[in-house]
């Protein structure tokens, strides 16, 4: 079930599935000695949309390279950015990333689901910046969990698969802690 908290601005209540913190793993396509989304790699994640009362959501996600053992490589990429919709469900997004790209994102929210297709409209890149010159993205919200997909393109590459994510509802224990009553001061009756 989706909470819709009570301050949440009345235009956000569509984007309240994507409100909470979020973690999980994915697979990622990225840039190798052969080229673009040669060079594939499991990643984990963690995302995180906020609100304050006004009309949009604040975004922050961060990932990481995964070895074998699930373990923390190397930081992949960090986003920050701003979610708003309007009246007739067209998602705008704009995004900063920490490889020096800031983009405009706009897209729609399908009608009968929790799902948002996006696509860039507008990229500026610093000059240290990699090739990129666009990309497409798919969120949805899947039995409670967040999930995603993206594909980018370059000045040689069309489209392509580049990361994708299935993200879990991260728990805040002080939400389930202040539930729990009676609990024994030494914990270990608890369980008997």
């Amino acid at each position: 079930m989706i909470e819709i908290p009570s301050d949440l601005h009345p235009d956000l209540v569509p984007l309240a599935f994507l409100l909470g913190n979020w973690t999980g793993a994915g697979v990622a396509a990225l840039d190798g000695d052969e080229g673009p989304g040669t060079e594939k790699c499991n990643f984990g994640q963690e995302v995180a949309f906020s609100h304050d009362g006004r009309d949009f959501l604040e975004y922050v996600s961060h990932s990481w390279a995964l070895d074998a053992d699930g373990k923390k490589t190397r930081p992949l990429e960090t986003e920050t950015g701003y979610w708003r919709i309007d009246k007739d469900r067209q998602v705008e997004v704009v995004m900063i990333r920490d490889q020096g790209v800031a983009e405009v994102w706009y897209g729609e929210m399908a009608h009968q689901k929790p799902q948002i297709d996006l696509a860039t409209d507008a990229i500026a890149r610093t000059a240290s910046a990699g090739a990129y010159t666009g990309g497409k993205r798919l969120y949805g919200y899947v039995n409670g969990d967040l999930m995603w997909v993206g594909e980018r393109s370059t000045p040689d590459t069309a489209l392509y698969p580049y990361m994708s994510a299935q993200l879990k509802k991260a728990v805040d224990p002080s939400e389930w802690a202040k539930d729990i009553k009676d609990l024994p001061d030494d914990g270990i009756a608890f369980f008997r």
